[in-house]
């Protein structure tokens, strides 16, 4: 219970929220019509990748 309430609270991070919060903002706007879902594409692509390439990087960190 402990690791669980652990991972819950290393994921209330202000790097995570910015990227649900991106995400978020994004989609809304491909719904409303105001930008293409080609676009949504190309920026939830780099945002998760970047979010996902910095856990990597400190992942590597502890290992070394």
């Amino acid at each position: 219970m402990k690791e669980i309430l652990t991972n819950i609270a290393s994921l209330i991070k202000v790097k995570t929220l910015v990227t649900i919060v991106v995400m978020i903002l994004f989609s809304v706007e491909v719904i409303r019509g105001n930008i293409s879902s080609e676009y949504l594409n190309n920026i939830v692509i780099m945002v998760v990748a970047f979010y996902f390439g910095t856990q990597t990087e400190k992942s590597a960190q502890f290992i070394k």
